[in-house]
């Protein structure tokens, strides 16, 4: 039971689209993430995904529209809805999944994380 300094923790990610988990509550993970560029299309069939835009501005791509999540806002992905995270310009993002998730779905890319590193 000690406060984390995210930003702290920000600062010693030196590479995109690889979480790393903060804490555990409950069943699900808290992580955080630095990302750029585009990430894979991909689904998660049994879990929902909630992320949180910390800095910057993501681009959240559905097969039938884009939401755009600003700094200080947040988007839910239910669970078995495809989409493709998308960031022009680095974000920091923080996510609540459950312990279990794929990172990239049933999806295998170079982006694909099998184990979560605990930072």
């Amino acid at each position: 039971m000690k406060a984390i300094n995210i930003n702290n923790k920000f600062s010693v990610i030196n590479d995109l689209w690889k979480p790393r988990v903060l804490a555990e509550l409950n069943g699900q993970q808290v992580k955080i993430s630095k990302v750029k560029g585009e990430f894979v299309w991909h689904d998660h069939k049994e879990e929902d995904e909630l992320f949180i835009i910390l800095k910057g501005t993501l681009k959240m791509m559905f097969r039938d529209r884009t939401e755009i999540v600003n700094e200080g806002e947040m988007i839910l992905v239910p669970k078995g809805v495809e989409h493709k995270p998308v960031a022009k310009q680095e974000v920091w993002m923080m996510l609540f999944e459950p312990k279990n998730i794929k990172h990239t779905g049933g999806v295998k890319s170079h982006l694909t994380i099998d184990n979560y590193e605990e930072i």
